[in-house]
């Protein structure tokens, strides 16, 4: 699983995906959603898909995914799951895409002035995976996802964008259908590979790289998050800088900024606004081109 597009660029977002089987494309298929890093503090969140024949269903289940995806972390996740990733393996029934969402683009949605929380988030990029697997080609016909929110809404509201489809949401979905554990493990392999290999941006000077689990409530992970907070620019993109955690941290450290408000602060009453020193000024009177008077063209103060 390559990730150099994100790893080149990681302060947006990145989809990537494997080649679509010919199978999938010539009969009926399921396909699975789950994602990974929705509670850290520190990284991506990344949803992750999979797909494959409805024909082939019990060939998948065979390899006993379901579970596997908790049992097993780090290192260890990443060589379980190779042999059966269509990038490294025999398998040509399986399909795979991730949707990578960098902690900048999940802190400036959740903190822009119409707030887009990360429920909001999570089913649009479920959504947009959904119809990205749709346009390659494949045949889907049922969904499987692990929820996000109350299943029953989320059921509701998958239906009505894909009302062709037979969609399933349930709470521990990835451990109740193998292609949900296997599309969690495509998510998860492909976030700690985006965490490991992060690129940053900014210069910590000698603040270590051991941060911990991400976690909020680790303790490695709080210490590196005071150790790395700069108290006029505050974090590296690294850092869901909208998570209370480092909030709390920001609030205690960082230099406090006061912005006035010529509204609420009666000193400041009478005050001209920034926005009237780019309105337009009032006509000259100076006599305008001969260009414009010979065409009968005068001008307008609205329309």
């Amino acid at each position: 699983m390559e990730l150099g597009e994100f790893e080149r660029d990681n302060a947006g977002s990145c989809r990537l995906g494997s080649a679509v089987p010919q199978l999938c494309k010539a009969g009926p298929c399921c396909l699975g959603i789950d994602e990974a890093g929705r509670g850290p503090v520190l990284g991506p969140m990344v949803y992750g898909v999979c797909y494959c024949p409805l024909a082939k269903q019990e060939e998948l289940g065979a390899l006993k995914m379901a579970g596997k995806d908790k049992s097993i972390t780090g290192d260890g996740r990443q060589s379980w799951g190779a042999p059966w990733l269509p990038v490294n393996a025999p398998w040509d029934f399986i399909g795979w895409a991730v949707h990578i969402l960098s902690p900048n683009l999940i802190s400036t949605s959740m903190q822009q002035r119409a707030k887009y929380n990360l429920n909001a988030l999570s089913h649009d990029t479920a959504i947009g995976l959904i119809q990205h697997v749709l346009d390659a080609g494949v045949q889907v016909t049922e969904v499987f996802v692990d929820t996000v929110g109350p299943a029953e809404k989320y059921q509701e509201k998958l239906k009505r964008h894909f009302p062709e489809l037979e969609v399933t949401v349930r709470p521990k979905a990835d451990s109740l259908f193998p292609i949900v554990s296997a599309a969690s493990i495509c998510a998860k392999v492909a976030r700690d590979r985006a965490v490991k290999n992060w690129r940053f941006l900014e210069d910590l000077g000698d603040v270590s790289l051991e941060y911990g689990s991400g976690y909020p409530n680790d303790p490695k992970t709080k210490e590196w998050l005071a150790q790395c907070l700069d108290p006029v620019f505050g974090y590296p993109q690294f850092v869901r800088f909208s998570w209370s955690t480092a909030q709390t941290i920001l609030e205690s450290k960082a230099v406090p900024v006061h912005w006035d408000d010529s509204e609420s602060d009666p000193a400041l009453q009478g005050t001209r606004s920034v926005l009237s020193f780019f309105a337009r000024k009032e006509a000259s009177k100076r006599q305008p081109h001969r260009f414009f008077h010979e065409r009968k063209l005068e001008t307008v103060t609205g329309l």
